[in-house]
């Protein structure tokens, strides 16, 4: 997703990065795992998902760069496939107000996990309560848990979180989560904890 121009508003602006984002993003070696930040791992452990699978998440749906680092950004929308990064949280409120005047609420996605306006409209009071950082956190790792199916990996579940109806749409998906969590993770083989532990007998 392409980002606009986000205006130098310093102080509110890189306290809710450093809350939600750069925290993880400390320099560290080429292989250690970042830890994701404390708001994606309350949000994943109160719906049973791997902090690390909702970070990559909201990394590929809202990830913007910031003093040259890829972070989530909170007050993102897309507009029947046009990206918006708001510089606040009022600012992307009147927008999405705004937008939905025009268009319908199936085609606007709000937030750091991009939680779509319509289809998940029941699960919020007012359309802008989306843009609360860690309500839209809960909602996409309730969406993710939704989306796994015992047995699974958590990838899988992740493409059902872009498309459900599954298809090359959500297996492009699955290739570019899976990029950014080789990164979060440190190495390919940490990817194996996302796996299902298989029973073996003796």
């Amino acid at each position: 997703m392409a980002a606009t121009v986000i205006p130098q508003r310093c102080t509110t602006v890189l306290r809710w990065a450093i809350a939600l984002g750069t925290a993880a993003c400390s320099a560290v070696p080429a292989l250690a795992q970042e830890l994701p930040p404390p708001a994606y791992q309350i949000a994943a452990a109160q719906s049973g998902v791997p902090s690390s699978v909702l970070y990559a998440v909201a990394l590929q749906e809202s990830g913007t760069r910031l003093r040259g680092r890829l972070v989530p950004w909170p007050w993102t929308l897309n507009v029947a496939g046009t990206p918006q990064r708001h510089a606040t949280r009022a600012d992307a409120c009147l927008a999405l107000r705004s937008a939905l005047r025009d268009t319908p609420a199936e085609r606007i996605d709000v937030g750091l996990g991009q939680v779509n306006a319509g289809y998940h409209a029941h699960r919020v009071q007012r359309p802008c309560a989306l843009l609360d950082p860690y309500r839209n956190l809960g909602i996409a790792a309730e969406i993710l848990h939704e989306q796994y199916r015992p047995g699974e990996d958590w990838l899988a579940a992740v493409g059902r979180y872009h498309r459900p109806a599954g298809g090359p749409p959500a297996a492009r998906y699955r290739g570019a989560v899976q990029r950014h969590l080789v990164r979060l993770l440190g190495n390919p083989q940490a990817m194996a904890s996302l796996h299902p532990r298989r029973e073996t007998t003796p």
